[in-house]
């Protein structure tokens, strides 16, 4: 067993972030200003996008995307089953309902997108789903859906900063797409999310919304431009991006590429240290994408004759930190009275019961990635 305990999800963060971070605090501007003004500039070249504006978290980046698209009481919107309890929170917040559509298969995870048109009705205005895991959708799939009812697409690219379909980066398909930096991510800003969107005038309303609906944020009020007044235009929210937090943006982006790499060499390793055991292991990428990588998720068999919290508890009395993506949104209780049949998610459903993660990331070292092995060996062939 490990000495120390093996932390999931954690991050790595380097001197230039560092320095970065001391540099914006001894510059008496730590809040909304020119590094969150540069790290969207960098993150619109990257994902080859007209406008990025960065904000609170990818829940309120999600959240405002909604709202901008006019989408509130009456309206129904599509989301996955199986992805994070805040995709299906942030339709509940702008006053629409969630409908649940079902995984695809167990191997991705993915929503399954022929069930989702059959969900389609007069009221649907639009359709949330999760790049999950990192593993990008079928784009062309996605957006003939979009194009045949005429409905809004929000993609929920929390995991997929980096993926890409037909060489293309995820968020640069004509759609309104959410970006995380949660610490977990492939990068972070610690907190922290992201919305994409080629159409101006969304990008100028994110901007204002995530500020209280202010004309003007604190750096164009009290910048050495001269002190401005603003107006409020409507009410927003309290949204923004701090330069603290942009300041440590600026120096994981440019490593993600190769840090996707080492997540795939990782999840390679994973693949054959894990071969032998009772797992369904996360299928092949696609061919015509990049797999982002964010995740390595497995799902026990179920003849293994332990249950998926057993073997949490069991790795993490090991010292191994292991995650869940995770419980589907019909098994919490708010959504579970809401949705009828839970029966009608059975896909989500056995992901839900039956997941774990597993430590990914440019964090973890070999030895790191051995150790989980043989603790998942020792559990379950104990």
């Amino acid at each position: 067993m490990r000495e120390d305990f093996l932390v999931f999800g954690r991050p790595l963060l380097g001197e230039k972030e560092i320095a970065e971070v001391v540099a914006t605090m001894r510059s008496g501007w730590i809040g909304t200003g020119p590094k969150v003004a540069r790290f969207e500039r960098m993150l619109a070249e990257y994902s080859g996008v007209e406008h990025v504006r960065c904000v609170s978290s990818c829940t309120a980046a999600l959240f405002l995307a909604l709202k901008c698209l006019g989408i509130g009481p009456g309206d129904e919107v599509l989301v996955p089953a199986l992805t994070f309890i805040a995709t299906a929170n942030a339709v509940e917040h702008v006053g629409a309902t969630p409908v649940l559509v079902d995984s695809a298969d167990v191997e991705t995870g993915l929503i399954d997108l022929d069930a989702a048109a059959a969900a389609v009705t007069s009221r649907t205005r639009a359709i949330v789903p999760v790049h999950l895991y990192g593993r990008p959708l079928n784009m062309d799939q996605l957006n003939a859906l979009r194009d045949r009812f005429g409905i809004s697409v929000v993609e929920d690219a929390a995991h997929a900063i980096g993926a890409r379909w037909r060489d293309r980066p995820i968020g640069s398909f004509g759609n309104l797409t959410a970006f995380s930096f949660y610490p977990n991510k492939n990068i972070t800003t610690i907190e922290g999310g992201a919305l994409l969107t080629d159409d101006e005038s969304i990008a100028q309303r994110v901007e204002r919304l995530a500020l209280h609906g202010l004309s003007a944020g604190a750096w164009n009020r009290f910048s050495d431009a001269g002190f401005r007044h603003y107006v409020a235009a409507e009410p927003g929210y309290k949204f923004n991006m701090t330069d603290v937090e942009a300041s440590i943006g600026i120096h994981q982006l440019p490593m993600l590429d190769s840090w996707i790499e080492v997540r795939r060499l990782q999840s390679e390793t994973y693949d054959q240290l894990l071969a032998d055991l009772p797992l369904t292991l996360p299928a092949s990428p696609d061919p015509r994408s990049r797999h982002a990588r964010h995740l390595y998720p497995v799902v026990l068999d179920q003849e293994t004759g332990i249950s998926r919290d057993e073997v949490l508890d069991r790795m993490t009395s090991m010292n191994i930190g292991v995650g869940v993506h995770y419980r589907g949104i019909h098994t919490h209780p708010y959504y579970a009275s809401r949705v009828g049949d839970v029966r009608a998610f059975p896909i989500a459903t056995e992901v839900s019961d039956r997941t774990l993660s597993l430590p990914l990331g440019p964090a973890f070292c070999e030895q790191d990635l051995a150790d989980v092995a043989a603790a998942l060996h020792a559990t379950l062939t104990a």
